[in-house]
């Protein structure tokens, strides 16, 4: 990839998929699609017991959907298969036979609330403040709903989504089980992430696969559920509003 990369160690059971954008760890859809297939490719390799989703750097976890993607998408079906770019993501941590740990070291926006709220345990520094910003801009949280209600609840999914401009703080998110914990340090965020990662790839694979199972039940419509999220998505990020919200939000963020 030209801009932004995903890449994936394996070391002692533990798959740790690591992804960066220069963009504050936005996601294009290049990203996303690596993303998918890594995290699913480390599921099923049989040496991994347990697989931990971080990004690089330290300004943002995830910046959520590429600004510079969605202005360059002109058909619905262009809409749908980048949106559809997260519903691979989710369904690959849903699917994988192992768990997967989410390691948070900064601010979350949208499709970044998203991957946080997807992970079966996610820990955060805390600095890490999250916000659902899809409204704002004229689309929704429709496909990564689904991950971040099942964590937070339908009433403070509502909240989240109907005030895109608002932060919610590690704190909040910790109280409304998003996050397991939060840390004053990365050090002792990255401790707590590695010592859970040894923890679980001591256990029983086959035990873990089934728990897994039972974690996700209820779940098993995702498969068609979230593509036709990214259906509504692709065609709302083609209106007036959405194209004019992006193009001022570029705008001020030139003029910093």
């Amino acid at each position: 990839m030209e801009e932004g990369y995903v890449k994936t160690s394996v070391e002692q059971g533990i798959a740790t998929v690591t992804f960066h954008h220069p963009k504050s760890n936005s996601l294009p859809g290049a990203v996303l699609s690596a993303l998918a297939g890594q995290i699913t490719h480390a599921g099923n390799n049989k040496e991994v017991r347990v697989i931990i989703l971080r990004s690089d750097g330290d300004k943002a976890f995830c910046a959520g959907a590429s600004f510079d993607e969605l202005t360059a998408i002109t058909t619905q079906q262009e809409g749908l298969t980048f949106f559809n770019g997260f519903a691979l993501v989710i369904n690959a941590i849903r699917t994988v036979p192992c768990l997967v740990l989410g390691r948070v070291q900064a601010k979350a926006v949208g499709g970044g609330v998203g991957l946080a709220a997807a992970v079966d345990v996610c820990y955060a520094h805390d600095s890490a403040a999250m916000r659902l910003s899809e409204l704002a801009i004229g689309i929704g949280p429709f496909v990564v709903g689904p991950a971040v209600e099942r964590k937070v609840g339908t009433s403070a999914f509502a909240l989240m989504s109907s005030t895109p401009a608002a932060w919610r703080s590690a704190q909040w998110a910790e109280q409304k089980g998003l996050y397991a914990a939060c840390f004053p340090t990365v050090a002792e965020l990255d401790a707590a992430v590695s010592a859970h990662a040894r923890e679980l790839a001591g256990y029983s694979p086959e035990a873990m696969a089934d728990l897994k199972r039972v974690l996700w039940r209820g779940t098993g419509d995702w498969g068609t559920l979230l593509p036709e999220r990214a259906a509504v998505s692709g065609r709302l990020v083609l209106s007036a509003f959405t194209r004019e919200a992006i193009a001022e939000f570029k705008r001020k963020a030139a003029g910093r």
